[in-house]
């Protein structure tokens, strides 16, 4: 396990291992839910948990689970330089020390801040629709055009860095996320994690001698409790951590609320009508959720179902099983548009519930209530190819079609 691979998940189950099998992978969830909810998976070291129930204890027990992937027995230490910078983030850190790391910028993401942020995210999504329609006839490629580009320049504002680098930022971020299949891709992601490190290095220190109204000069100034100032690997993983989470992940709720809604028929439905984007949204998030596993440290033997997972063993946890699980959602396997709340888990839950959660939920609405706005939106005729990635769930590309605005 390397930090290319925090998480210890880039080797898929077997059952996952092609292309279609990740594209669709909830048969197979099911199956593991009635015939194995807890299991072992030597050829991957590690425990897979299915039920909604089970998921959601191993991704909320602070005292049974860790998050801090050194914890893990089979963890095979650092082998190259600057690999432990994501470690050492709020993601991978067990309170207190990630509820310290998290107060940096919460404040940046608390919801009444977020709210703020809609004038502007209206207008740039305005801008970005508007471009899209102008450089494509009637069809474009959704991913490219609006999924990909708006999220990274919300955080790309957000942090204060140039509109200039975001497409390295696409760059970067694409590469760690990868699913490390050969030498040659995990030596591109070292490459970029060293590449990014660099970049937010010179940023951090312009931040320092000159702060401005901005993210980064929030985490490059930060206080701790003690008052001592926020180290700089820290600071500077946290500027990655946010890089990366702040953009793949919504790329991909706004491209699978788009599939889900033209899969079920119900884009027309939902044109003009804002007050039920939000609760499509959460089906979505249910339904096709960007992240589908999480992966936990059991602190201590932990007894789980008919199983006893030992200290050290990695816990992957499986949230796309746990939000098809027929003991928690009625018809568990149907895209219900208007579903009253569910309790999903497509943001996870407990100490570690996503940071950007707020942020994430505004921009699909924004992002979606425009998409709705074109005249007679569908989806293309295409071949869907799932998002290289054994965390991340998406496709790489969407084809859309319109007959104007």
């Amino acid at each position: 396990m390397s930090s290319a691979d925090p998480q210890g998940l880039q080797a898929f189950p077997e059952a996952l291992s092609e292309p279609d099998a990740w594209l669709e992978p909830f048969d197979w969830y099911r199956e593991m839910r009635d015939d194995s909810p807890v299991r072992y998976d030597a050829s991957r070291g590690s425990w897979d948990v299915f039920r909604h129930a089970d998921v959601k204890r191993v991704i909320s027990d602070d005292e049974a689970f860790s998050v801090n992937p050194r914890t893990a027995s089979d963890f095979e230490g650092l082998s190259g330089e600057g690999e432990g910078l994501i470690l050492d983030t709020m993601l991978f850190q067990d309170p207190p020390r990630h509820d310290e790391l998290r107060a940096v910028v919460d404040d940046a993401f608390s919801p009444r801040t977020v709210a703020e942020m809609e004038p502007r995210l209206r207008d740039l999504m305005s801008e970005l629709l508007d471009d899209a329609l102008a450089a494509n006839d009637g069809e474009m490629d959704l991913v490219e055009e609006i999924s990909y580009p708006f999220p990274v320049i919300v955080i790309a504002e957000l942090l204060g860095v140039p509109a200039e680098d975001r497409a390295q930022f696409k760059e970067w971020s694409d590469s760690l996320v990868a699913a490390a299949s050969d030498e040659e891709i995990a030596e591109r992601q070292q490459q970029s994690q060293q590449e990014m490190a660099m970049y937010f290095l010179d940023q951090l220190q312009q931040r320092r001698e000159e702060p401005r109204d901005d993210l980064l000069s929030t985490i490059a100034t930060a206080e701790l409790d003690d008052g001592s100032k926020l180290p700089q690997e820290e600071a500077l993983g946290m500027c990655m951590l946010l890089l990366i989470a702040g953009n793949i992940t919504t790329t991909n709720l706004i491209t699978n609320a788009v599939r889900c809604f033209g899969n079920q028929g119900v884009l027309s439905e939902l044109a003009g009508d804002d007050n039920a984007v939000g609760p499509a949204i959460e089906e979505a998030l249910r339904y096709r959720a960007p992240v589908q596993a999480m992966t936990r440290i059991a602190r201590s033997d932990v007894n789980l179902g008919d199983a006893t997972i030992e200290e050290g063993d990695r816990v992957v946890a499986w949230l796309g099983s746990a939000n098809r699980d027929e003991r928690a959602f009625d018809n568990a396997d149907e895209f219900v548009v208007d579903r009253a709340p569910t309790g999903h888990l497509g943001f996870g839950h407990g100490t570690h519930y996503c940071l950007g959660a707020p942020l994430a939920r505004l921009e699909a609405r924004v992002a979606l209530s425009e998409l709705l706005s074109l005249d007679g939106l569908a989806l293309a005729d295409a071949d869907l190819s799932p998002t290289r990635s054994s965390f991340i769930y998406g496709v790489e590309s969407l084809p859309i079609r319109y007959d104007g605005r």
